[in-house]
């Protein structure tokens, strides 16, 4: 019992002066993420707060560019829940842009800077904003949504080069921001409104990565926003002294909730790089004197298999934090890299709950004590792949996983645990499962497949969608791709199933992008050895390059749907030839001999 709790000590600190913080946003009025960042403004006014590639903030700064953006809101006739959407990369003017519309209770919707066009419209027509500032380093990829808008909103440029009003080829009025920024004085925030305000307010409409799919708009408010920075916060022990070194997009969760909510929680800074580098990532750490960094784990993946740089190890980090980080590249990352501790955590933008891994535990995504688990009502129920549904009991009920056995992670949703939802009520709905273990309940459906071991430590299995059922066994492909991705010839390995006719279920087949030491016998080999017969691909398919999210997830939807006939496809394809045991290629003539059952599989 003793053991049992100073493992997971260290996770109930987290949790319990993460949740005392959060009271008071919703017992006090007023109630915005400012209010917890107040003491910082009027004690560290000289400090650094925001370092960028091309400017910087102090904490008396960044109060003043805010309470400038607020009070632009205001002269533009914005009320509590206008929205207004921000296309800018990477710099401190980002954070100030937020915090200033917050203070008057608009919300911001953070657009991922590489959509354009059609996809970019949706993002808005999702959002319906007021107006949209813009970066002069995206205007003209953003203006390309203007023509699928049926009512653009008015442009605001940041950095426009004079300061006169334009109009886009589109027919929308284009302004400068700056002018307007520079003629507005600091709002003077009306006290009742500010009473009326609560943490359950929108702070922040976050797009999915769009992996499977458009991208879905999820509402994060003032009091999820406030947790999430303050976990991040507290589960590194972050101090005023700390500086947060970030080369995430602050569009996306990770980079713009937890690395800035950390840094500005606990009083210290944060360095942002426009975008990541491998080649300066350690150059970047060095120079700003970062101590702590935010990451994602194909991040890390990239640095281990970069060339060595002769900054690498003379970092002042002691704390890094992030998600996704495989346990084939934990310990490479780590040891090459000389990083003290580790900060895993699972999680997802518009879930009501994350888990953290706090004690280190290689591969582990978090970590709950019993107890926990039972009063926050979080479970693993046993989920069929094949079916992709979850398994319910004669009763009608969800059945419980036993210890190490893989099955869908569900959240209760409680006032406690809060599901804000999408901005499409029917996308919502289909995250929420009703009558699970009881009437009337209901639970958030992280869609992802878990296992716990008998310690209460958790380990991310795989998506559901990309767990698939071959030969009646079911194949997780991060299991796969974890085998691959070892030989020295693999840069990257994407894993899915596909369809053969007259085949149950789905046949493997990997994406792979490789280097000039790939050796597809020393693969195949590998394959054979680390993977049982069920598991291991039928085909290979070999990419000039891979196609990922800007948070480093591979898209798998349209290799999906570009299946395995080579003379549709038009990169290599290799065969796993049952009789040689080993893989060779794979032509428009064998292909028919599988599709028509032919071939033995």
């Amino acid at each position: 019992m003793f053991e049992s709790f100073r493992t997971h000590w260290p996770l109930l600190r987290v949790l319990g002066s993460s949740l005392v913080g959060v009271r008071k946003l919703r017992a006090d009025v007023p109630a915005d993420y400012s209010d917890f960042l107040r003491p910082h403004f009027e004690a560290r006014r000289d400090a650094l707060a925001l370092i960028g590639d091309r400017s910087q903030m102090t904490w008396a700064e960044l109060d003043a560019f805010a309470g400038r953006v607020a009070g632009w809101a205001t002269l533009q006739g914005m009320k509590r829940g206008d929205v207004v959407a921000l296309s800018m990369e990477n710099r401190p003017e980002y954070v100030g842009l937020w915090l200033g519309l917050s203070r008057v209770g608009v919300v911001t919707a953070l657009l991922n800077t590489h959509l354009t066009g059609e996809r970019l419209a949706h993002c808005l027509r999702e959002a319906s904003p007021r107006a949209w500032v813009v970066g002069q380093e995206l205007l003209e990829p953003s203006l390309s949504a203007l023509p699928h808008l049926a009512g653009a909103p008015p442009v605001f440029v940041a950095d426009l080069s004079s300061g006169a009003s334009e109009t886009g080829a589109s027919g929308a009025a284009i302004e400068s921001f700056d002018a307007h920024l520079a003629a507005a004085r600091p709002a003077e925030i009306d006290p009742a409104s500010h009473a009326a305000r609560r943490g359950s307010d929108l702070l922040f409409l976050i797009y999915t990565s769009g992996t499977t799919g458009l991208p879905k708009a999820a509402r994060i408010s003032h009091l999820k926003a406030a947790l999430t920075g303050m976990a991040a916060w507290k589960s590194q022990e972050l101090g005023p002294e700390d500086r947060v070194y970030c080369c995430l997009p602050l569009y996306h969760s990770a980079g713009g909730m937890m690395a800035v909510g950390a840094a500005l929680m606990s009083g210290g800074s944060i360095a942002l790089a426009r975008r990541f580098s491998a080649s300066q990532f350690w150059s970047d750490c060095v120079r700003h004197e970062a101590t702590a960094i935010q990451y994602i784990g194909e991040l890390c993946r990239y640095l281990v298999n970069s060339p060595p740089h002769p900054e690498e190890r003379r970092h002042r980090l002691r704390v890094a934090m992030g998600n996704g980080l495989r346990p084939d590249v934990w310990r490479a990352f780590q040891d090459r890299f000389a990083i003290p501790r580790i900060v895993e955590f699972y999680g997802a933008t518009e879930g009501n709950l994350a888990l953290l891994n706090t004690a280190g535990r290689v591969g582990a995504v978090g970590q709950l004590p019993d107890f926990v688990r039972r009063r926050l009502g979080i479970e693993l129920v046993r989920f069929d792949v094949e079916s992709e549904e979850i398994v319910r009991g004669a009763d009608g009920f969800c059945e419980r996983c036993a210890p190490n056995e893989a099955g869908e992670l569900l959240i209760a949703i409680t006032p406690r645990t809060r599901f804000e939802g999408y901005t499409n009520p029917a996308a919502t709905e289909k995250k929420v499962l009703r009558d699970a273990f009881a009437k009337g309940d209901s639970y958030f459906r992280t869609g992802d497949l878990l296992r716990i071991d008998e310690d209460g430590f958790y380990y991310f299995v795989d998506r559901i969608g990309d767990t698939f059922r071959w030969k009646g066994e079911n194949v997780a492909t991060s299991e796969v791709a974890e085998v691959i991705s070892v030989d020295p010839g693999v840069d990257e390995a994407n894993v899915y199933g596909v369809a053969i006719p007259g085949q149950d279920g789905r046949a493997g087949m990997a994406a792979l992008v490789v280097n000039a030491d790939f050796d597809l016998e020393r693969v195949s080999k590998a394959i054979h050895q680390g993977l049982a017969a069920y598991a291991r691909p039928l085909f290979l398919r070999i990419l000039p390059e891979m196609e990922i999210t800007q948070t480093f997830k591979h898209r798998k939807i349209d290799l999906v749907r570009d299946g395995f006939d080579p003379r549709k496809v038009p990169d290599t394809i290799y065969f796993r030839d049952a009789a040689l045991g080993r893989y060779v290629p794979f032509d428009g003539e064998r292909c028919d001999a599988v599709t028509s059952g032919r071939e033995r599989i």
